[in-house]
């Protein structure tokens, strides 16, 4: 790093850079669960992960959103999904859809204050025009595949089109490039090669600037694939899915070690600052799970949100501590942005905030509430009982204070233990007696898991909670979910997934 303050011309405003400015890496694992992580009492080993949470900050009252893009986008971009258009299911790679273009992403902030910035991995933000492409986003490179999810060896994916009512036949094709041109890496696992292309990074990383890699990993995403060795310490999981499942944690967790390993070397580590997050709740019916919590990926129960979160770094005041403070991963764009040196000039009004004092010194909680989505696409459930507020037939929840309300259909209400854990089956089924229901309220403080309903006893709190999520909803812009497009397939483009406008 330079060793003097670095003055930065851009569009005709002086930016003044401190020589201190940390590296950062920014890790995501994909449809990690809640009870997936060592340290949350779980049967798959995460040493590597555990140490770096232990001597860092865990977050335990993070959240995510339930789904891939909605997490993303908002990671990369400091806005709720409601202000995005965004707020429907994911981006299919046949849809001519992606993150707006008219915000800065976090990539694009950081590189403006001098970082030299990469992406490593699963993007999912669109890439029907080569404007979304990462490397159009604020990244200097990019190495990975640009859809949702794909096989871990032969690196393609289909689209069957079942988000919509096309009679399209189902596309299939190849999908990693480096850069923009497609790299031939078939037969070399995932996970292997994201690690292997962020190490390469670090050790190439010019140190006279300050470096922001980005690592959204495929794992732990379904299909369930891994290397058998990394499946043999599993023996005694007797559940075949949660087995591979655990051996694609390990194998993720190993690659974590390596990456911060070459941090080390490289003499970077002690100005670096990490954040692990997760992109959503764990899939039970791939291996994933979020015990005790209720519910899993694409809900909008806990299960299927409160992510696991950790931050490690020199800069943190607080180091090995757990914060309790309301985090969302909207956070992370005004946090990393500011913590960069960078300002907020040019954005667009974010949803997220500044939360590195409260994280690093345990300074008062900023956020007071987080809207966690509201999906007017969703079909509409039960009977409207509020007339006059938030039409609570709508899917939506949202937090204020240690208050969580739901509302409309939010996904599967149950609680799912992990395969090798004996529980009471009463234990795991929502009542009876909610099963037409559609307005939950529950004090997350009080109840994490979600198990005793308020809405009966607190009418004025209800009352106050539709009324902002009415507020919310007249925030947002149109939803954008655009039908598949013919001119996506990949036989048109030589059996490869890319832009086609």
């Amino acid at each position: 790093m330079f060793s003097i303050i670095n003055i930065v011309l851009l569009s005709g405003i002086i930016h003044c850079v401190s020589s201190k400015q940390p590296n950062i890496l920014l890790v995501v694992a994909d449809d990690y669960g809640f009870h997936d992580i060592g340290y949350h009492n779980s049967e798959i080993k995460t040493p590597t992960l555990n140490r770096l949470a232990g001597e860092g900050i865990k977050l335990e009252n993070y959240y995510v959103q339930p789904i891939c893009t909605p997490t993303r986008s908002q990671l990369l971009s400091g806005r709720y999904q409601i202000h995005t258009g965004l707020q429907h299911s994911i981006i299919w790679w046949s849809q001519p859809n992606g993150l707006p273009l008219d915000s800065p992403t976090i990539a694009d902030k950081l590189k403006e204050v001098g970082y030299s910035t990469h992406a490593v991995g699963k993007w999912h933000l669109g890439f029907y025009k080569k404007e979304y492409l990462p490397t159009s986003r604020g990244f200097d490179s990019y190495f990975g595949y640009l859809g949702g999810s794909e096989q871990y060896y032969l690196h393609t994916l289909c689209d069957n089109h079942q988000y919509s009512n096309s009679t399209l036949p189902k596309y299939c094709g190849y999908d990693l490039r480096d850069n923009l041109t497609v790299t031939n890496q078939t037969g070399r696992y995932s996970t292997h090669l994201f690690t292997e292309r962020a190490v390469d990074i670090v050790k190439q990383h010019d140190q006279n600037k300050p470096l922001f890699l980005y690592l959204p990993y495929q794992a732990v995403h379904a299909p369930l694939q891994v290397p058998d060795s990394y499946i043999k310490q599993y023996d005694f999981i007797q559940d075949k899915n949660r087995r591979i499942y655990a051996g694609m944690v390990t194998c993720m967790d190993e690659g974590v070690k390596n990456v911060t390993d070459a941090f080390m070397e490289a003499g970077l580590w002690n100005n670096t600052v990490m954040i692990f997050t997760t992109d959503n709740g764990g899939q039970v019916h791939a291996g994933g799970n979020n015990w005790p919590l209720r519910g899993w990926k694409g809900s909008l129960w806990d299960g299927g949100m409160h992510g696991v979160g950790f931050v490690h770094g020199q800069a943190l005041k607080n180091k090995g501590s757990v914060n309790d403070a309301l985090i969302h991963v909207s956070d992370w764009y005004p946090t990393l942005v500011k913590l960069g040196g960078g300002n907020l000039n040019g954005t667009l009004p974010l949803d997220g905030f500044d939360q590195w004092a409260t994280i690093s010194e345990d300074a008062p909680a900023v956020r007071k509430e987080l809207l966690h989505n509201i999906d007017p696409m969703t079909t509409l459930a039960g009977n409207r009982m509020y007339p006059g507020t938030f039409d609570n037939r709508i899917r939506a929840a949202l937090r204020v204070g240690d208050w969580k309300i739901l509302t409309g259909n939010p996904g599967d209400s149950h609680w799912v233990p992990p395969p090798h854990l004996q529980v009471d089956k009463n234990l795991t089924l929502p009542s009876t007696n909610s099963q037409d229901q559609n307005l939950w309220l529950f004090n997350i403080k009080d109840d994490p898991n979600e198990r005793r309903e308020l809405s009966a006893l607190y009418p004025d709190i209800v009352k106050s909670m539709l009324d902002r999520l009415d507020y919310y909803s007249n925030t947002a812009v149109p939803v954008r979910y655009p039908d598949p497009d013919p001119q996506a397939n990949p036989d048109l483009h030589g059996g490869v997934w890319g832009p086609w406008e």
